[in-house]
């Protein structure tokens, strides 16, 4: 992966990105249309739309993409955010994996007033969205059309 930044996002796109990831299609196509479409295409990249996450390689959007990858349990994606100063969104990654500690580690600094707890939220909605699309593709009354 080679750009490591992540630009910063202001709150109310932040919490714009949060809905967007809990399903709601205004937002995520509000922010298609912003000056933060990578927000918005992570969404889909989200539910394994695979042009979008080539997209966002193209677009140079590596920090994202590797958040994308460790909540899919790809070690090497979260070590490399944590080697480039990305500890914050590695503990992402590793709460919208299911990992109980790196989620009270993102809450901490909410509860000592240094934070809105804004990324645990978000951490927590890629949660739910991965873990419900998981729990879909188990599912044995599902049909498979293949």
């Amino acid at each position: 992966m080679a750009d490591s930044t992540l630009r910063p996002y202001p709150t109310k796109v932040l919490l714009a990105w949060a809905e967007a990831i809990s399903g709601n299609d205004e937002f995520r196509d509000w922010l298609m249309g912003s000056e933060y479409p990578e927000l918005g295409v992570f969404c889909h990249a989200l539910h394994n739309e695979p042009t979008s996450r080539a997209w966002m390689r193209h677009a140079g959007h590596h920090v994202l993409i590797a958040l994308l990858e460790g909540t899919e349990g790809d070690e090497q994606a979260v070590a490399w955010l944590r080697s480039h100063g990305h500890d914050v969104i590695a503990d992402m990654a590793l709460a919208a994996d299911n990992d109980d500690e790196a989620t009270v580690r993102l809450m901490a600094p909410a509860a000592r007033g240094e934070g809105d707890g804004l990324w645990v939220q978000i951490a927590v909605r890629i949660r739910e969205v991965k873990n419900e699309i998981e729990a879909m593709n188990n599912d044995v009354h599902r049909i498979d059309p293949n």
